[in-house]
């Protein structure tokens, strides 16, 4: 599944930073979700990684998807290097976690040990509040940050992409799939998001990615999930 490693495959696809993504190797090349997991513990006794996705440096293991960003910002220029400004790009990602927390939360409200048709009543009563209240009020803050952008570039910080408008994209992208009646209700409430969604698919190394194998599609298993009850056509 795309999972929370997407925001790091696409920070990596972007930059140009050649990266192997273990969990889809094989089982004959010392790969796969098993071996993923099994490794954890030995790849840092003293700083483990609670769960994927993480990074392996030549010197550092690194967890949690806005820590592992934080790190790719500094080192390849996904970011500002001025302290205020990688401050905001790590603020912006820990925002964009929290989206990604209550998308999930949609299909998955009581525990993700259960089936969504375990939960089904409860995962309505949690979307729909999802679809009127949250969802909106996150689309009108990054409108907002986009707005007040000094640069006036459309993006989030400066007038070069960051890891954070890679991963807006990423939630933009998920949306379409997982409420696509929803984003046609309110996508034109929120142009500067969409255009910044519509540029970064347009980036000749993404848009690479994304017509690539190495794109995983997006699924009923991942963070972003297509079940027609929860996402009605008015």
């Amino acid at each position: 599944i795309q999972g929370r490693g997407e925001f790091v495959r696409l920070a990596l696809e972007y930059a140009g930073v050649e990266y192997l993504d273990v969990a889809r190797q094989s089982d004959a090349q010392g790969g796969g979700e098993s071996a993923l997991l099994e490794s954890m513990e030995r790849l840092d006794e003293h700083h483990p990684p609670f769960a994927p996705p993480y990074l392996k440096t030549i010197d550092l293991t690194i967890g949690q998807t806005a820590n592992i960003l934080l790190y790719l910002g500094h080192h390849h220029r996904l970011a500002p290097c001025d302290e205020a400004g990688w401050l905001w790009a790590h603020q912006l990602q820990l925002t964009i976690a929290d989206f990604v927390v209550e998308a999930h939360d949609t299909h998955h409200p009581l525990g993700v040990e259960l089936y969504f048709e375990e939960q089904r009543p409860e995962a309505e009563r949690r979307t729909k509040e999802f679809r009127t209240r949250r969802a909106p009020k996150f689309f009108r803050y990054f409108e907002r940050c986009i707005e007040v952008n000094p640069d006036g570039s459309g993006l989030l910080i400066g007038d070069e992409p960051t890891y954070p408008d890679l991963s807006l994209f990423q939630i933009v992208a998920g949306m379409h799939y997982a409420f696509p009646n929803l984003m046609r209700r309110i996508e034109k409430d929120y142009p500067k998001v969409i255009a910044l969604h519509d540029r970064i698919e347009r980036e000749p190394r993404i848009a690479a990615y994304l017509a690539s194998d190495r794109r995983i599609s997006f699924s009923e298993e991942g963070i972003f999930r297509r079940y027609a009850e929860l996402d009605p056509p008015n």
